[in-house]
Formats: structure tokens, sequence, C-alpha cells
């Protein structure tokens, strides 16, 4: 009788995340689900202005996703490829709202894979209910103070509403 052991499937799920939005949930909670340890993890994105730090996000992402055993919430300021070598990963996890996502991400995942052809990157594409949903349109409509309880999170919705007063106060 031979034993087989079977590696433990670990995927990666990369993103800016400033903030966390219902969209971005709903793709970290259907990946957990096919994995045996889903990493979100918080990249230092270089070409945007984030409204949160990364330590913030982070910790956002920490409480969002408490629920979730076999979920946890990391940060990284490398190359991508890197990183899943360092977690021991096999997968990236990628969410598709458009298909400006998907151009976007097939090309992505092309560079990823000339880097590193052991990295696999599986696009998942978002609920339908939240396929108009950014993080911009989410900061966008909460800096002007219309309701967003229905696309974030109660601990995000009372983080962006702290942070924008703490701006709002700055500002006068």
């Amino acid at each position: 009788m031979s034993l087989q052991i079977r590696k433990e499937r670990v995927a990666i799920y990369p993103g800016s995340f400033d903030p966390v939005t219902m969209g971005h949930m709903d793709i970290i909670r259907r990946a957990a689900k096919q994995f045996d340890r889903l990493i979100v993890t918080v990249l230092n994105n270089l070409s945007k202005n984030p409204m949160f730090t990364v330590e913030e996000r982070t910790e956002l992402l920490r409480q969002a996703t408490a629920d979730l055993p076999n979920v946890e919430v990391d940060s990284f300021r490398d190359l991508l490829v890197n990183y899943l070598r360092q977690k021991n990963a096999q997968v990236i996890v990628r969410g598709i709202r458009t298909v400006t996502d998907f151009e976007y991400e097939l090309q992505t995942a092309s560079i990823n894979h000339s880097l590193d052809p052991e990295v696999e990157t599986i696009f998942m594409m978002t609920n339908p209910k939240y396929s108009y949903l950014s993080s911009s349109v989410v900061k966008e409509l909460a800096h002007f103070g219309a309701n967003v309880s229905d696309f974030v999170a109660p601990e995000v919705e009372r983080a962006m509403k702290l942070k924008f007063s703490q701006l709002d106060a700055r500002t006068k």
C-alpha cells in the first residue's frame, strides 16, 4: 500500500483593496472554497494614490475575513511570482468584472507565466450584482456622503467615514 501525501493547495489573491468591497469579498469567499489556503495579499501599487495605507487595508481585510478559517491576509512589495514562491503557492486568483478587466488580467497572467512557468492564474467571474462595483466608485460615493453599506462591510464603511472626516478636518 502506497501512501500519497497530498500537497497543500495554496492560492494568492492579490490586489490593492483600497477599500475591500463586496465584490472582492465575493471572490474571496468563493476562492476560499476551492483551495486549502487562500492568502489575500495587499500590494503596494506604485501607480495608485491610495486612500488607506497598506497596514490599514491589511487590517480591514483581516476584519472582513475573520470568519474564513483558511484565509490569511498579508502584504508584499515585490514581484508577485517571487511572493508565490515564498509562500509555496501555486495559483494566482483574479476577479473579472468586464472584458476590459480580462484583457488587462490576461496580459498580467502571461507576464507572470513567462517569469515562472509553474505559476497558474485562475480567473473568477464576479457575481453579476457586483460587476459595476470598484473601489474607485465606492470611494467617490463615500466622499460625497452616499450610503455605501451595500458595497462594503460595516467596518470598512466606518473606516471610510473616519478617513473622510479626518481629511475634511485638515482642509478646513
